[in-house]
Order: structure tokens, then sequence, then C-alpha cells
């Protein structure tokens, strides 16, 4: 909307001022025939925009942008005029134009062509290619018009054509109801010829369909095994570097005496734990012995035989008194 704000307010100046054609802004590109069209209804194709656009001259190229795998319009296109002039009238009069509830934005533009590119008059169809040039011949990709796709040449009569053909060869001339009989089966043929035109490009479209979707599931299949490949490739080169790498420590003698020091230093760390563990463990012998021995003794059976002894000399001496 922006470019198309700024085309018309550009438009409005030059007719305050009274530019003439000479110093309008459209003298930058008389070195152009080209134009580029977007806000496009996806629904139009080529020829919807050759018709609208033929209004303001004459179109002698036309590239759809379209989808490469669903084929159907991205809305924006490019288009040459015969006559640069043209393509002033387009910019100024489509520029803003609603079409099928979408706004135009037509602008002026320098297309590069690529270098396959054929930029011959499209605009009746694809161009057929010349036996004697140069050219790719079928290998190039075109897109087949509608016309092409329901020629009368590749297909059978149907029974609705041959029965109007034998109407016509055998009723008489002079038969006032062979006009009618004619105008009847004529319009009988005619849809049964749409009919079988319409299913033979649902069978098309439907092949269409099929092989890009078997083009896109063998692109998904050969994408996982690609990816597959990559991570069995990380993990063998992985594998080869760590066994290299071990490979290389063992044969080093850095690395020989390394791993010499490591080993004697865990000898000396398992020396110490043990030494540590024994003296704790007489340690702890030792408190033992030292709460025994401040025990008291327990009396031995010849003190509890004196005593008993001392005890009874105590008590004749009352029993005499007595």
């Amino acid at each position: 909307m922006n470019s198309i704000r700024a085309i018309q307010k550009l438009n409005k100046r030059e007719l305050e001022e009274g530019i003439n054609p000479e110093g309008s802004w459209h003298t930058d590109y008389r070195d152009t025939a080209f134009i580029n069209v977007g806000g496009l209804p996806f629904e139009l194709s080529e020829g919807d925009i050759i018709t609208l656009f033929s209004q303001y001259g004459e179109p002698v190229w036309i590239k759809l942008a379209r989808d490469k795998e669903t084929g159907k319009s991205r809305g924006f296109a490019w288009l040459k005029y015969e006559d640069q002039r043209s393509c002033d009238l387009a910019v100024d009069n489509l520029g803003g134009a609603t079409v099928m509830d979408r706004v135009l934005r037509v602008d002026h533009a320098r297309y590069k062509p690529k270098d396959d590119e054929d930029m011959r008059d499209n605009t009746m169809g694809e161009p057929e290619d010349d036996p004697g040039d140069g050219s790719d011949g079928g290998r190039r990709k075109r897109r087949r018009t509608e016309s092409e796709s329901d020629s009368d040449d590749d297909r059978p009569l149907l029974p609705e054509e041959v029965e109007l053909e034998k109407a016509i060869a055998n009723l008489d001339e002079e038969d006032p109801m062979k006009e009618a009989m004619v105008k009847r089966l004529q319009e009988k043929a005619d849809t049964a010829v749409k009919k079988y035109k319409n299913s033979r490009r649902k069978e098309k479209e439907r092949e269409r369909k099929h092989e890009r979707r078997h083009r896109r599931d063998g692109s998904r299949h050969r994408d996982r095994s690609r990816d597959r490949r990559k991570i069995k490739d990380r993990e063998e080169s992985g594998d080869e570097h760590r066994h290299r790498s071990s490979r290389r420590r063992r044969d080093d003698p850095r690395e020989k005496a390394r791993d010499g020091h490591r080993d004697r230093d865990r000898r000396d760390r398992d020396r110490r734990d043990r030494s540590r563990e024994r003296r704790h463990r007489s340690s702890d012998e030792e408190d033992r012995r030292h709460s025994r021995s401040k025990r008291s003794p327990r009396p031995s059976k010849d003190d509890r035989g004196r005593r008993d002894d001392d005890d009874r000399k105590k008590a004749r001496p009352e029993r005499d008194a007595r």
C-alpha cells in the first residue's frame, strides 16, 4: 500500500504542477517495457491477467509466479508490453485498482531473465521449439495450456458424436424435424464432450498430485537416509578418533611416564589409607582396654569367705550374752 500511495502522490503532484510527459517520473524507466504486478487474486490465470492489462497496450510476454510443488499462483507476476508507453498507462490506471476484493500493486520493473529463460511471445500459449536452433528441446519443462491438454486430436469419438453424425447423414433434407433433432443431438454431444474433458482433467490432476506426493516422499526418504548416514559417519569418525588417540597415548613416552606417575600416586594413596585405618583401629583397642581397667574389680571367692567368717565372729558374742 505504501508504494501505491507514493505513486498516486507523484501523479497528483504532476497534475497539479502541470509537468509535461518529458519531465515525468516515468521517464526514468524508458529503458524497460516490463511491469511488476502484485496483489493478484490467486484464481486468475495468465490469460485473465493478459485480458485485464491488454486494455492499455499489447502484452508480448508474461510470467506468473507459481508454487513449485502445487502449481498454484502466488499472487504476483511480470508482464512485458510491446510499447513502453503502455507501462505508464498501466501503472497510472491499474495501480490501486480492486479486483476480486484484492488491491493491485503495479509498478515499473527492470526484469533480468535467466540464462535459459525463453523470452519469446507466450501470450498465445507456450512457444514451440524451433528444431533448427540450439534449444534444449523437450528437456525444458513447459506448462501445457488448457487448449493443448483438451485438444480433440488425442481423444476418440464419443457415442453421442457418432449418433449425431449418423443423424446428419441419414435424415432427409426435406424433413421438417431434422433441424430440431440435429440441434438436440448437438447439445447432447456437447454435454458429453464437456463431461469427458472434465473427467480427463481431474484424472490428470490426480496423476500430478500422485507424482508430486511420490516425489516429496522420495525426497523425504532421501533426507532421512542422508541424516542416518551422517550420524553413522559421525559415530564411526568419533570411534576412530578415540581409538587413534588412545593408541597415540599408549605409544607416546610422555604419556607412558604420566601413566606411571598416576599409578605410583594411586598406590601411595592406597598405602596411606591403609596405614591410617590401622592407626584408627589400634587407638580404638587401646581406648577399650583403658576403659576396662578403670572399672572396680570384682571380689574373689576368698574375700567373700573372709567376710562371712568376720560376720559370724561378731554374731557369736551377742548370742552368748543372751
